[in-house]
């Protein structure tokens, strides 16, 4: 469901609460949109952090990688919301952009959001298994944490089922983990979620989401920040812990 700018921002809660999703417009004008994209076009894209194809182009730690974009995405708009919605102890635990041109061919099925990144491994009880991709480690931790954790995702493309927008499973973030292979569809329902332009899409890690294959000449360029309030245990520390401007 997406949320109008006329409606009340406490509607968002229970939204999240019962689905694990919600979509909101009009966070960022188009001209923020656009000085995002140039800060974005402006980066050394040559980078370890950088990766780029034919069907994808993505960047792992954009806001460290692109630190001039934080002033340009924290708008006054983006940090009410979070404060209002989380509180004002949220801090940034990862991001990425990823932008999925209009050539793709790239079809991502349905998965849970279930590691985290951090700066190291350690034997620490109930974190595992472990992956390390050109030295980065991540992890999955305790559901509780990923619980914890909410996502914004900022689009900078007017989204829908043409050009790769998520498919999502409402409620499934209150499952637990939740096997792609189990879902029963006679049971569950599928929404895609179309945004717009300037908006961004809140959603809860463990829910059940997709993505398609582009059907049009439009790309889907998106920015997916990860946040949590809670320090890791046993000397463990979050790989891009960033303070909400």
């Amino acid at each position: 469901m997406a949320i109008t700018e006329q409606e009340p921002l406490q509607t968002l809660q229970p939204e999240l609460g019962t689905n694990g999703f919600a979509v909101v417009p009009g966070i960022f004008t188009s001209q923020e949109v656009a000085a995002i994209l140039q800060e974005i076009e402006r980066a050394d894209s040559l980078k370890d952090t950088f990766r780029k194809s034919g069907g994808l182009f993505a960047i792992r730690q954009f806001l460290k990688e692109i630190p001039e974009t934080r002033a340009l995405i924290f708008n006054a708009r983006l940090k009410q919301l979070i404060n209002r919605l989380f509180g004002s102890n949220y801090f940034v635990v990862k991001s990425i952009y990823f932008d999925k041109p209009a050539a793709s061919n790239w079809f991502v099925s349905y998965h849970q959001d279930l590691t985290i990144s951090v700066d190291r491994k350690a034997a620490v009880a109930g974190f595992g298994p472990w992956t390390v991709k050109q030295d980065q480690f991540a992890v999955q931790p305790p559901v509780p944490l990923l619980e914890n954790i909410f996502t914004v995702r900022i689009h900078l493309d007017d989204t829908d089922a043409a050009n790769g927008a998520l498919n999502v499973v409402p409620g499934s973030h209150r499952k637990g983990i939740y096997r792609p292979e189990n879902i029963d569809w006679a049971v569950e329902k599928e929404h895609t979620c179309c945004v717009p332009e300037g908006g961004i899409m809140i959603m809860q890690p463990l829910l059940l989401h997709s993505s398609g294959r582009t059907q049009n000449s439009r790309s889907r360029r998106v920015i997916h920040i990860e946040f949590s309030d809670r320090e890791m245990p046993n000397g463990l520390k979050w790989a891009e812990r960033l303070a909400v401007l």
